[in-house]
């Protein structure tokens, strides 16, 4: 009974032991020394990709997608586009993040729909109609057959940061007329944060959403 009672004791001191030794090296020591090395690497990764304005103010991450829309009206579930910004793609989240308050993002989602799903092409449908509506001016109309597929499709996550060059390019004369502003001067600016392919060859070329409107932003104060 003695040498039970004493073996027993000794497998529990050494399964303590090993969890102190475990807790310190994995828990402790192994993320500081990561944190740190990404901080001295790659801090502005590190730190989650954020984007200042011009006054140094956070406005977002680059990696995440955000809405511009106007102050929610009496009656509507929806707000409307705030129609003097570039728009993202649709965002088809989860529901609004009610733990980050710094700016609104949606939380990551999907519609989960297949393709010939009649809810999906209704809301496709609706999505085109409105693209056509919003980006069309006097001197400007939008046929449909110039809408990508992103203008009316959200990605798998919900919160794509990016927009093809195409999508930005068709929102051009509406934001432009909308901030009164020439047509080249924001076409001009669309092209100045355009991204090509990764490495030339990976990916397709895209348009940051929220770089592109701090530049508006800017230009637009200083017009």
């Amino acid at each position: 009974m003695n040498n039970s009672a004493a073996n027993t004791g000794r497998v529990l001191w050494a399964g303590l032991r090993a969890l102190l030794v475990l807790t310190v090296l994995c828990g402790v020591l192994y993320p500081l020394a990561v944190t740190g090395i990404a901080q001295l690497a790659m801090p502005g990764k590190a730190n989650g990709s954020e984007i200042e304005d011009a006054s140094g103010k956070v406005v977002g991450s680059e990696l995440i997608g955000q809405t511009y829309t106007l102050p929610l009206k009496d009656g509507e579930e929806t707000p409307a586009p705030d129609l003097r910004w570039f728009q993202p793609r649709p965002s088809n989240g989860l529901g609004t993040n009610s733990v980050n308050t710094q700016y609104s993002i949606i939380l990551s989602g999907a519609t989960n729909r297949s393709g010939d799903n009649a809810d999906l092409i209704q809301w496709v449908k609706d999505a085109k109609a409105a693209v056509v509506k919003d980006n069309s001016t006097d001197s400007y109309k939008v046929k449909p057959s110039d809408v990508p597929a992103e203008a009316v499709t959200s990605s798998g996550s919900g919160l794509d940061p990016h927009i093809s060059p195409e999508y930005a390019k068709l929102q051009v004369h509406r934001v432009a007329e909308r901030n009164k502003l020439d047509v080249a001067t924001v076409e001009k600016l669309v092209a100045d944060h355009t991204d090509d392919r990764i490495l030339g060859f990976i990916g397709e070329p895209r348009v940051n959403v929220l770089k592109l409107n701090i530049a508006l932003k800017d230009l637009v104060a200083k017009g």
